[in-house]
């Protein structure tokens, strides 16, 4: 019966597809130690060498180091054991052969220099951890002085950038973009002015928090204005702005005024710096979420109105 045969080396060859020379590897290093030796002093197995031997095969074929298969055949660790540590292993190689994937192909699309590819690579190998630390980091140097708008920090806090396993090319450009931004330093200065200036003015008493609705209503109406080609000095631009500044009035407690009109030409001013906006769409590009409009044009055209048109 096969049960109690003995196989030479070129027979574990035939029936595992594994060379000879693999097999005297293994046995030389008593992975697979030969059962018995013929008279003439070969080396001969039994059916159980060549379970093990078939054991080795599929583990070597998975990954598995020579030192851990040499644990589990002595029966140190169990093959579950092995099997889960592995696959944990592998989906770290996995996340990574990705991003280098992504970092290749944006390469190819955008036709970086070396020095690029070498500031995309290190960027993106990144860890979730790291990119938001890094984050974190640009939030404390530009806010952290400041006694800014609390709602504002708090989103910026909670809006981490974060790569899928598997990014596109457009998602590393973004976190390397997003990357580089955070680091500029006039860029930092521009929102340090802007944290300075909503402490200023919270320091005046307002607590009034971010302003959803307000923004939304200058999309509409100054949309409205757009579309119809309206030009920021007409008459017709005036009723715009003054249906406008009677809800910043209304919303800040204040007089709807020549004043009010000059504090608002100054808060769009202040937080103007399309850099600002484009942090925001990086982020959401990095993270896979919607890319809002941009209020780019809405703005300008909103702030050119309010020059044209100074008072009631």
């Amino acid at each position: 019966m096969d049960g109690d045969a003995l196989f030479t080396i070129g027979d574990l060859a035939r029936r595992t597809g594994l060379t000879v020379k693999t097999i005297r590897f293994y046995s030389d290093e008593g992975i697979v130690p030969p059962t018995d030796r013929s008279p003439s002093g070969y080396r001969l197995y039994d059916v159980g060498a060549l379970a093990r031997l078939d054991l080795v095969r599929t583990l070597r074929d998975l990954g598995v180091e020579l030192a851990v298969i040499r644990r589990v055949l002595d029966r140190e660790v169990s093959v579950s054991e092995v099997a889960a540590a592995h696959a944990d292993a592998l989906e770290v190689q996995i996340r990574t052969l990705r991003l280098r994937r992504a970092v290749l192909r944006a390469v190819a699309e955008r036709g970086s220099t070396t020095e690029e590819m070498t500031l995309m690579h290190r960027l993106a190998k990144l860890t979730d951890e790291e990119r938001g630390r890094l984050v974190a980091e640009f939030i404390d140097d530009t806010f952290g002085r400041y006694d800014a708008n609390q709602e504002l920090v708090a989103m910026m806090r909670a809006a981490a950038p974060v790569l899928p396993e598997d990014p596109e090319p457009a998602q590393v450009e973004a976190w390397v973009e997003l990357a580089e931004l955070t680091r500029d330093p006039d860029f930092r200065a521009a929102v340090r002015r802007m944290a300075r200036y909503q402490a200023d003015e919270r320091e005046r008493g307002d607590d009034t928090g971010l302003h959803h609705e307000l923004t939304e209503a200058v999309r509409e109406g100054v949309g409205r204005a757009l579309e119809a080609g309206t030009a920021p000095g007409s008459a017709a631009a005036a009723e715009v702005v003054a249906g406008l500044t009677a809800r910043y009035a209304e919303t800040f407690g204040r007089a709807d005024d020549a004043e009010l009109r000059g504090w608002l030409l100054n808060r769009l001013e202040v937080a103007g710096d399309p850099r600002a906006e484009r942090y925001w769409h990086l982020l959401a590009t990095v993270n896979g979420w919607p890319v809002p409009e941009s209020l780019g044009p809405v703005f300008a055209w909103f702030g050119e109105a309010l020059r044209a048109h100074p008072a009631r």
